[in-house]
């Protein structure tokens, strides 16, 4: 494990989306760098196309839940 020197406006920013992401500020961090690799690695799929794959390689169904 090692340290990422990011700038403060940067990390206020992770500071602001952990609130809605229910993640730690490192856990969101994590997240927005793997999400970003897997767009890098992956320019033709759409975002919404790699978080359903990423859904399915963990066994939980992306398919919208039925309204009531």
């Amino acid at each position: 494990m090692g340290i990422v020197n990011i700038d403060d406006e940067l990390h206020e920013q992770i500071r602001r989306a952990t609130k809605v992401s229910c993640r730690s500020i490192n856990a969101q961090a994590a997240f927005w760098i793997k999400v970003g690799m897997l767009c890098e690695t992956n320019p033709s799929l759409s975002y919404s196309e790699i978080m359903k794959r990423e859904f399915s390689s963990a066994g939980v169904s992306a398919e919208p839940l039925a309204t009531l």
